[in-house]
């Protein structure tokens, strides 16, 4: 009988301890968002809301990682950045973007040549980025961080793009 209680409390403590560390895909996310504040982001786990879809009553709320890259202000001589939030999502506003996105703000607001720019950033991300976002402090990406460091540098170039178009 004595055995079966120490080891039924081994065991306990055994699950308990297990129950703390953290799994693979835990450990894998720690990896990539260290390796991506040393590329210059700054992560930030968000909730958005994107674009109500076409023949939804009302739009999802979702739970991703923000990856921001900051904007270099220091240039007085630099236009205002009109800022604008674009989502993989099919809605009714998706007027000058990639088939399959949709503005949540911003529509309209951005010339040809930007929209041009957008359109091929949008082109190259990986499949799971939600959104981007752009403000006169920094542009982001709304990551689900499914596809590894490989889509991290992608997403770091494209960003880049934004940045350098003023977008």
């Amino acid at each position: 009988m004595e055995v079966t209680i120490i080891v039924f409390v081994v065991m306990s403590l055994l699950g308990s301890l297990m129950w703390m560390m953290p799994s693979k895909r835990e450990k894998l996310l720690a990896t990539l968002r260290l390796d991506a504040r040393k590329a210059g982001f700054t992560v930030q786990l968000v909730h958005v809301e994107p674009p109500r879809a076409e023949g939804e009553y009302e739009s999802d709320t979702i739970n991703v990682a923000a990856y921001r890259m900051s904007r270099n202000n220091s240039h007085k001589k630099q236009p205002e950045t009109v800022p604008w939030q674009v989502f993989r999502v099919k809605a009714i506003s998706c007027d000058g973007l990639t088939e399959g996105w949709s503005w949540k703000i911003g529509e309209r607001m951005l010339s040809s040549s930007h929209l041009a720019v957008l359109n091929e950033v949008i082109k190259a991300l990986p499949d799971d980025v939600v959104g981007l976002e752009s403000t006169p402090i920094h542009v982001s990406a709304y990551w689900k961080e499914l596809s590894g460091i490989e889509s991290m540098e992608v997403i770091k170039n494209e960003l880049e793009k934004l940045k350098k178009a003023n977008l």
